[in-house]
């Protein structure tokens, strides 16, 4: 059975529907932009939505923005059924879906092409199972594409944005923009050579992409702002863009905002975070281990009264060095090992070496418990499994963490768990100035589409505070240490031995229901109410419905005081 979509993606496609409907009324984009909006009693221009930006010649080219984690490619699936009933009947059903990098580009052709993922299921059920789904090196060999099999079927071609991007000027150096006799069939269909690109021939795939008139879908559309990027979209001859973004461009037609909290709501998100704050990288280390173990105890607990399997992971983030980083990589994993991590559950990810390669994460047979990497694990790398990030930055150092934080947001299975301990997500640095490490994890949380709202934080020795309504100068700071020159040496007995003492007590807390005696899990279990109290005030609030970009833009009058008691 196909996948459903959640209320706030079923809001999003009410979205598209209406903005299609006010662009199939309107008598150009402009006018249909300002009625959608219209429609939701929110301005155009000064003081509310920005203007339509008609960057996309005679095409509309709209955006959902959606936190990470939010779906947003299953709801771009959900899209092409609805945007094809829009558009004029009789035309050829084909998708370019282009991505921002080849990781991500290897993640979408497999999703799309296995007929058991959500996504293609989605795709075979609004077209009747007649899907087709093709890389660029079987568009140019023509594999089982023909202007017979586009007439049949929707046609999905997934490709980079590098493969279609580039200088006008130099495009003859692009596959896409060269002559291809493999596509001559096509070229005998084209009845509008006006639709044509000059100076290019008539076989070269974007011609044959060009007279196809697509639905193109850009996924990370905030990777594709540039001059070359808009020239792109243009070349393709679009009949409808759709941009799917955590962080939209200042200059994109938002016709769909989700809310942080309603992720939350539908179990989509680990949230909030919850940041705590250590004296030494030894003890982040230390806490690291010590929280997964107790995490991985819940989730034992809570698989065993019904729950669904989950295996914590660690991503241990390691400090950026010039030259040779294996000598950085190889003291954390002796660290580990000195604790007595067994070396099957440790991985390295970097950009030369990769431990994860073919390996299923989310698998009962995966025995990764710790992954250690720098930012090798930005957009396309997925793993719900991933609870912890802990930042081994040198307390002096900037903490870096806004490239990765969004690798551990996702909530396994989408589903919420009966331990509140597996619905959240956890940082663990050792800075010395906590206010810019928190300043980082804002960062880090806007590029992923969430806020300063969605965190909490706890320095050393410090009482937990919720995070600050203001700039996180509020907090409160404990004086630093003498920064560590390096990660020390292991004296590995110890360790080990206060390691297994810790597993035992996390065990028998396990058994005993006393889970909270832990206190790393107890404050973020403090964290966690505070946070969702927050959520259910607001949403009792006038306009709550709205996520606060649009509210903030709604046309909003002052109740006249003598009818305040009678409304309250």
């Amino acid at each position: 059975m196909a996948m459903e979509l959640n209320n706030y993606q079923k809001q999003v496609m009410r979205d598209l529907s209406a903005y299609l409907d006010c662009v199939n009324r309107g008598t150009n984009l402009f006018s249909a932009w300002r009625e959608y909006w219209f429609s939701k009693d929110v301005a155009v221009g000064l003081g509310g939505v920005p203007s339509y930006n008609n960057s996309i010649e005679r095409a509309p080219h709209v955006c959902m923005k959606v936190p990470t984690g939010g779906g947003k490619t299953f709801m771009a699936c959900a899209s092409v059924r609805r945007i094809f009933d829009a558009l004029p009947t009789g035309k050829p059903q084909v998708v370019v879906w282009l991505v921002p990098s080849d990781s991500i580009l290897t993640q979408t052709i497999r999703t799309l092409s296995n007929v058991d993922h959500p996504y293609r299921q989605r795709l075979d059920q609004d077209f009747a199972g007649r899907v087709g789904v093709y890389t660029k090196e079987m568009l140019l060999n023509g594999q089982n594409f023909s202007p017979d099999t586009v007439r049949e079927m929707l046609t999905v071609c997934v490709m980079s944005y590098g493969s279609l991007r580039i200088d006008s000027r130099k495009k003859d150096v692009r596959k896409v923009y060269q002559e291809n006799g493999n596509l001559f069939r096509f070229a005998e269909y084209f009845k509008d050579t006006q639709a044509l690109l000059a100076d290019t021939p008539d076989t070269a795939l974007i011609q044959v992409l060009r007279h196809l008139e697509p639905i193109v879908v850009v996924d990370e559309s905030h990777n594709a702002e540039s001059k070359l990027s808009t020239e792109m979209l243009n070349n393709l001859n679009p009949s409808f863009v759709l941009d799917l973004t955590a962080t939209p461009r200042k200059n994109s037609n938002i016709i769909s905002y989700v809310d942080a909290r309603e992720l939350k709501k539908e179990h989509m998100v680990k949230l909030p975070v919850v940041v705590y704050n250590r004296t030494t990288r030894q003890s982040v280390i230390q806490d690291a281990i010590q929280l997964r173990g107790s995490i991985e105890q819940e989730a034992i607990a809570a698989e065993a009264v019904g729950g669904k399997y989950i295996r914590p992971i660690v991503l241990f983030q390691a400090q950026p060095r010039t030259g040779d980083n294996s000598d950085t990589f190889d003291k954390i994993k002796a660290m580990l090992v000195g604790m007595g991590i067994p070396k099957n559950q440790i991985a390295v990810k970097t950009s030369d070496v990769d431990d994860l390669k073919g390996q299923n994460l989310m698998s009962r047979d995966c025995e990764i418990r710790y992954i250690i990497t720098v930012n090798a694990l930005k957009e396309g790398w997925d793993c719900p499994f991933a609870y912890i990030l802990a930042s081994l930055a040198n307390r002096t150092s900037t903490v870096d963490v806004e490239q990765i934080l969004g690798r551990v947001l996702r909530l396994p299975y989408t589903q919420k768990n009966s331990s509140e301990v597996l619905n959240l997500s956890y940082v663990i640095t050792s800075s010395a100035d906590f206010h810019q490490t928190l300043e980082k994890v804002v960062v880090g949380l806007n590029s992923a589409g969430f806020s300063s709202r969605d965190y909490r934080a706890q320095d050393v020795d410090v009482p937990i505070t919720t995070a600050p309504t203001q700039e996180p100068e509020q907090l409160p700071l404990v004086p630093p240490p003498a920064d560590e020159p390096d990660l020390p040496e292991v004296d590995g007995s110890d360790l080990k031995a206060r390691f297994e003492a810790a597993t035992k007590e996390a065990e028998q807390s396990v058994q005993d229901g006393t889970m909270q005696s832990d206190p790393m899990l107890s404050q973020a279990l403090q964290q966690n109410k505070t946070y969702e109290d927050e959520i259910n005030q607001a949403d009792n609030t006038a306009l709550s419905q709205a996520p606060s970009e649009v509210r903030n833009k709604m046309n909003q009058f002052r109740m006249n005081e003598e009818f305040a008691d009678e409304a309250a």
